[in-house]
Order: structure tokens, then C-alpha cells, then sequence
């Protein structure tokens, strides 16, 4: 399980360390590509496969369903940690997410979002309207 924030720096070649209460859940593969909104995510090996599948599944007729492919199909990389814990953000990802130095890192339960720190605060700032109506189903729920 992937919880938590985390803040870390890239060096110079463009590596970040990832937490060590997560690493073990990351081998002996993971996937990292964009985020649907401006970060980077981090996919354990199961949970990508699943993905996949489920984008599989949704017929390339669809535009919506081109667009989603596109955005995580043709930016993903196979991830491996270093013996430092590891790993390499190719340049093109970096840019996307807007990655200079600090990186906010964060546990989504079954997967890893990498953010720009300011993108960061930005999207927490804005839970409350983008839960909107959907919160009182959340509540329904007892959450």
C-alpha cells in the first residue's frame, strides 16, 4: 500500500529517490508515465497490467479512449531502482510534469503520483470543488 507525501529532490541526471517503505512494492517491476493532470505516475507491475487490460478493452473508435491511450501508452517506461532506491525520469516526462528540482511524492493506495510541489498545493486546494456533488455520495458511503 502506498501511502503518504514525500519530498525529494532530482539530481543532476534527472533521478529521484523513492521512499523506502515503498520500494518493495515496486519490484521486481513498475511502470511510470504521465498523470492526467500534469504529474507522473508510478503503476506496481499487477496494477499496470490491470490497466491495461481495462484500456484494452474500450474500443479505439472512441476519441476519448484514443486520447487516454496515447497519454499513458506512448510516455511509459519500465522503472528499476538503483541501489540508492532510484530511479530515472526520462527528460520528456520531466517536462510534462514540470519537474526542475523538488518533487512532491505521493501514495494513491495502489499506485505513486509524482508532482511539481506548486502543482501540488494547487490540486489539494482544489479537492473540495472538484468532489462537488460527489461528495454526498462519498458520505452515503460513511466517508
Amino acid at each position: 500500500m502506498f501511502w503518504g507525501e514525500y519530498s525529494h529532490q532530482l539530481d543532476e541526471k534527472g533521478r529521484v529517490i523513492i521512499p523506502v517503505r515503498f520500494r518493495p512494492q515496486l519490484a521486481p517491476a513498475a511502470f511510470l508515465t504521465r498523470g492526467l493532470d500534469h504529474n507522473l505516475v508510478i503503476y506496481p507491475q499487477a496494477v499496470w497490467q490491470a490497466l491495461t487490460d481495462r484500456l484494452n478493452e474500450i474500443p479505439i473508435t472512441q476519441p476519448a479512449s484514443r486520447a487516454l491511450r496515447r497519454l499513458l501508452f506512448s510516455g511509459a517506461v519500465e522503472l528499476s531502482l538503483d541501489r540508492q532506491g532510484r530511479i530515472f525520469i526520462p527528460s520528456y516526462l520531466r517536462d510534462y510534469a514540470a519537474l526542475d528540482s523538488a518533487v512532491l511524492i505521493a501514495g494513491m493506495e495502489t499506485y505513486v503520483e509524482l508532482w511539481e510541489p506548486g502543482h501540488w498545493r494547487v490540486t489539494l486546494n482544489g479537492v473540495s470543488d472538484a468532489l462537488g456533488a460527489e461528495a454526498k455520495d462519498f458520505l452515503k458511503l460513511g466517508i
